[in-house]
């Protein structure tokens, strides 16, 4: 009977244990998962940014307006993938010169990325995340 009566102190708390901790394990989890998440996204979405903006920028008739037509694609592709196109830089450097046949037309995209839920917490101030890709593309040679 002595038995009985040291055990009893400690009956269930193994289970209340387990939630406490499974919980306390698997928000930072979630959290990661989700940060990361929406970083490799952007990762994507500025690869294709920079992509889609030099193959329109080494296309372009000669006596257009390249640049804001690779602006636009490059938004284009930011926004198909969610993200605000507001955000965007979008450098174009050519060799030798950008409307000669056989130039090389190089696009650079960034953007900035904010971490999920950061920014509504109080008194967390951390920098988003720059995420960019760089393109290039040869202009034709024959028209």
């Amino acid at each position: 009977m002595k038995h009985a009566a040291k055990s009893g102190g400690e009956d269930g708390s193994a289970a209340v244990e387990f939630v406490f901790l499974g919980v306390l394990l698997l928000v930072p989890l979630v959290y990661l998962i989700v940060a990361v998440g929406q970083v490799q996204g952007a990762a994507y979405a500025v690869v294709g940014a920079a992509d889609h903006a030099a193959k329109i920028y080494a296309a372009a008739p000669a006596g257009t307006a390249p640049e804001s037509q690779a602006r636009a694609a490059a938004e284009l592709a930011l926004s198909d993938f969610g993200f605000d196109p507001n955000g965007l830089e979008l450098r174009i450097s050519c060799s030798p010169e950008c409307s000669a046949p056989g130039s090389t037309v190089t696009v650079t995209v960034a953007l900035d990325v904010p971490l999920p839920v950061v920014g509504a917490m109080p008194g967390m101030n951390l920098a988003p995340v720059r995420v960019d890709s760089t393109s290039m593309q040869t202009v034709e040679r024959f028209g």
